[in-house]
């Protein structure tokens, strides 16, 4: 046991719980004063959290571009999405812009 493990705080970098002092045992974080029983294992915390709340609501992103946002951004996406590989995904942008260097996107595009 540290005696100082306030003092030790910063050196930790992963964990799913962290008990610290004489009388923060495991079951007081379990059972009482922690957040959740259910916490990462096997190494998972360098790349995971304990459950929350949360993880039982549903969340969505809702993006919505406007032409004038896409005309100049629209190289710049085409670019990444070729850099990562994803041809049709670069194809998605340039035909958007063709139809608009043509007089505008067609009706549900």
């Amino acid at each position: 046991m540290a005696a100082d493990p306030m003092g030790l705080l910063g050196s930790i970098e992963n964990a799913g719980a962290i008990f610290l002092g004489p009388y923060s045992s495991e079951p007081v974080g379990d059972y009482f004063a922690g957040p959740n029983h259910i916490i990462p294992t096997n190494g998972t915390a360098r790349f995971a959290s304990p459950v929350d709340v949360d993880d039982f609501i549903k969340k969505s992103s809702l993006i919505y571009y406007s032409k004038e946002a896409l005309l100049r951004d629209g190289e710049t996406i085409m670019e990444l999405a070729r850099r990562e590989g994803l041809e049709g995904h670069a194809r998605a942008i340039q035909i958007r812009l063709e139809n608009e260097a043509k007089g505008g996107a067609e009706d549900g595009e």
